[in-house]
């Protein structure tokens, strides 16, 4: 099982730790609603390092960033990044991804450069893809083992950031990023970005820095009333915004379109892309099913795979993520159901073995 750099804090601060994506991560410090409320509210930190950052350069970078994201690339300034997922040959997704536009200052002339950030379980099948795909006068590089990533989230992420570095943290718009010192270490690339939906960074960094850099946040955000964070609240953190979860919410078998993901599917843009003429197919005539977040009165928790049903007991979909919301006191959960079941208001029922029990379909987010 292979260990991020900060392994050894995370036991030290007596983190419950477990396997995920082959790596041994931290779940909680202390509970799942203390650091979920820490993040809504004040700020919290996350080791993420377990993703996976991939290199693009080369004077066919962005052709190569075409071929393989359903977005358009092209778009992107220096300095932003955009979400996008990567289809593959049967309409469905290898992975969701964030593309980076970086500067081109260590760039030959006439080159381009992106960073593209994937999930952890996927790097190795992201890499073979991206791989099978590269017939451009481009180089693609795997920096994910010598990188560090913090993600420091929560409204007063800011406050605490702005402490120890002289960029003006404010002037970076939401999903855009600028390199530079933090904490007295250069190059640190500070992202808008997250994956909770309550503001503030994500923080790349070489692994020789990064376990001070951890320490000075940790230390000096005692006074914002920071907590240390695992993937238990970062999953309902994310949960409660709607966001979708690899392996859960989409897979190598649902589409971007079922998915809700049709805003980060570009169809009209010059390069092809796997999948494509699917997709345009699903646009114009529609898809049979459809992901739906649904919210339950009663306190039971609907879980991954639960079976959801109609009026008269059949089966009309499945659960792919669900938790008990701590914002909303309430459950939540999403699901891909047939498309007819699919409007705000439609009564479903979610099956909890021999009790079935009525859930709402209701807009994402959940707040």
């Amino acid at each position: 099982m292979k260990e991020t750099v900060f392994t050894q804090r995370h036991l030290t601060l007596g983190a419950k730790m477990a396997e995920f994506a082959g790596y041994n991560m931290p779940i909680s410090y202390s509970s799942i609603i203390d650091e979920h409320m820490a993040v809504r509210n004040n700020v919290g930190l996350f080791d993420v390092s377990h993703m996976g950052e991939f290199i693009v350069k080369g004077k066919q970078a962005l052709d190569l960033v075409q071929s393989i994201s359903s977005n358009d690339a092209s778009t992107l300034a220096i300095g932003e990044a955009q979400y996008a997922c990567m289809p593959n040959d049967q309409g469905g997704i290898v992975d969701d991804l964030l593309v980076y536009r970086l500067d081109e200052n260590n760039c030959s002339e006439g080159e381009m450069a992106f960073m593209l950030v994937v999930n952890a379980s996927n790097i190795e099948k992201d890499w073979d893809w991206i791989s099978k795909h590269n017939v451009f006068d481009t180089r693609l590089i795997n920096i994910s083992d010598k990188t560090a990533l913090l993600a420091l989230q929560g409204p007063k992420a800011i406050e605490l950031l702005q402490l120890f570095t002289q960029i003006d943290l404010s002037k970076i718009p939401y999903y855009s990023f600028t390199k530079g010192t933090v904490a007295g270490f250069d190059n640190v690339l500070i992202s808008a970005t997250g994956y909770t939906g309550s503001g503030g960074f994500e923080l790349y960094l070489d692994n020789e820095n990064a376990l001070q850099l951890w320490d000075i946040l940790v230390e000096k955000g005692k006074d914002f009333d920071l907590k240390p964070c695992g993937l238990g609240a970062r999953d309902t953190l994310r949960l409660e915004k709607g966001y979708c979860l690899y392996g859960n919410d989409i897979n190598d078998q649902t589409s971007p379109i079922e998915a809700g993901l049709a805003w980060i599917t570009k169809l009209n843009k010059a390069i092809d892309f796997p999948s494509k003429s699917t997709f345009a197919d699903q646009k114009l005539n529609g898809v049979n099913k459809k992901l739906v977040g649904f919210k339950l009165d009663e306190r039971r928790v609907p879980r991954h795979d639960y079976e959801i049903m109609d009026t008269e007991g059949q089966i009309i979909g499945i659960v792919t993520s669900g938790t008990q919301s701590p914002g909303l006191d309430q459950p939540i959960g999403m699901g891909y159901v047939q498309k007819q079941y699919a409007a705000l208001g439609t009564t479903i029922y979610i099956s909890f073995g021999k009790k079935t029990l009525p859930a709402t379909v209701v807009k994402l987010p959940f707040l």
